[in-house]
């Protein structure tokens, strides 16, 4: 039997406090949280001067597998995940083949059982293919249904687009619904603009403009007051628009929303004035887009307008992503520096670390019913992310670890490290060493009323 962990003098960041105590992680469960005595029979962690954080689930990644694998796996995505302090994530159905039947999705959990190194779950992927069979099926049984990239393997796929197929949806399903909120038709009519002038080298810089404000907030508008008449439980996804902001409530508790949102991490780091220095690198849908959508974006998540922070975490590699306007892949990793950009924002004086702990882990656990995480709570499952605020380095090519080998962050100077994650009271992660050895679980959750 493993011997019991004990973290020594940390100070705890969780449920909007900040204090020093030891935690103890035993048989892979958060034992106690106080003041424990020297004991032989535990392993010592001396978390003086560092901060404890609960470990943080990003409820929207691409990891690739099945079908993707040149940019990404499980096993290679959940490793950079772990090394960024997030310990549990929830993949995508814009895999190959498309996650959209049972089947498919049961071979992602059997996959994500074998090579995770993180606890995972996964969203079932819905069409005008699939939606028939989907309002059939008891959907309570999944932590999510969601159309997020499936547009890419046609039109029509977007609910964003159909509100014949958001209503059908809307009127039957029991579980979370989380959708990408664009405007195909406006997009189009703005690239066949474009295109008039450029034809197929349509300068980056114009990519907010064809992936635009309008397109963003009239998708996300409607999806909203389809959603309020049908009673449904909607997310909406990687929110990009200053505006959009001001059609979600902050006047009741999260448990209580039906209609919730969350800003993804590249839409709070970058803005318009990005695309000369890195170009597609930073192209992303929707679109980053100004310095004002920026600040309002950030604005919203603190007044709690916003309720959760992901990544989107969506690997291509370089050829993929170094091509002409309308060729290069939308997306880019991101899942091992979100922590470290969370935690700039803290540096920089503009949130607190209370309320990264909120929006990185609490609410995420509370959005999505997941059991015994998000929280440093005894009795939770022992997920657990040690920093060091004063340890600076910078992103390159060496530390990167991402199956594809890049981030639009090299060269960035961060100011705070991981140094040790743990999941399921596993250490996993230790300053740059891994465990491999051990897998993730398979998130639990309540089911959804």
């Amino acid at each position: 039997m493993k011997s019991p962990t004990l973290i020594r003098n940390v100070n705890i960041i969780n449920e909007g406090k900040n204090f020093v105590a030891d935690v103890l992680i035993k048989d892979g469960f958060i034992s106690g949280i106080g003041k424990f005595p020297q004991s032989s029979g535990y392993k010592i962690i001396d978390g003086t001067g560092k901060h404890l954080f609960p470990g943080i689930i990003d409820a929207q990644v691409h990891f690739r597998e099945p079908g993707l694998t040149h940019k990404g796996d499980i096993c290679t995505e959940s490793k950079a995940a772990v090394a960024g302090g997030v310990t549990s994530f929830i993949d995508m159905p814009n895999t190959v083949p498309n996650v959209l039947t049972t089947e498919i999705l049961n071979e992602k959990f059997r996959i994500a059982a074998e090579k995770s190194l993180g606890n995972y779950s996964f969203f079932l992927g819905v069409n005008g293919s699939n939606i028939d069979a989907i309002i059939k099926m008891d959907t309570s049984q999944f932590i999510g249904i969601s159309d997020d990239g499936l547009y890419f393997t046609g039109k029509g796929n977007s609910l964003a687009d159909n509100p014949d197929t958001m209503t059908k949806l809307f009127s039957s399903c029991k579980s979370i619904i989380a959708i990408h909120s664009e405007n195909e038709q406006i997009i189009e009519d703005n690239e066949k603009s474009y295109r008039a002038q450029y034809g197929e080298n349509v300068p980056i810089e114009f990519h907010p403009l064809i992936r635009s404000e309008e397109a963003c907030y009239k998708a996300t508008e409607r999806a909203i007051q389809l959603a309020l008449i049908h009673k449904a439980r909607l997310h909406i996804l990687h929110l990009s628009t200053e505006v959009e902001t001001h059609l979600f409530e902050n006047n009741i508790p999260l448990e209580e929303k039906r209609i919730t949102t969350e800003v993804s991490i590249h839409h709070l780091w970058f803005s318009d004035q990005d695309y000369q220095r890195l170009g597609t690198l930073i192209k992303w849908n929707p679109a980053i887009k100004t310095e004002k959508d920026r600040k309002g974006l950030l604005k919203a998540l603190l007044d709690d307008r916003i309720d959760i922070v992901t990544t989107d975490h969506a690997p291509h590699t370089l050829e993929e992503k170094q091509k002409p306007y309308f060729q290069s892949m939308s997306g880019a990793p991101m899942v091992q520096h979100s922590l470290n950009i969370m935690l700039e924002f803290y540096k920089q004086g503009l949130i607190s670390l209370e309320k990264i702990a909120e929006k990185m882990c609490h609410n995420v656990a509370t959005l999505y019913h997941i059991e015994k995480r998000g929280f440093i709570r005894e009795g939770y499952c022992a997920d657990l992310t040690l920093l060091d605020l004063n340890s600076p380095w910078t992103v390159s090519k060496e530390n990167i670890l991402y199956k594809c080998g890049w981030s639009p962050l090299e060269g960035t100077n961060f100011q705070t490290k991981v140094t040790h994650t743990f999941v399921n009271g596993n250490l996993v992660y230790h300053n740059g060493r891994f465990n491999e050895f051990i897998p993730g679980q398979r998130l639990k959750f309540h089911i959804q009323k």
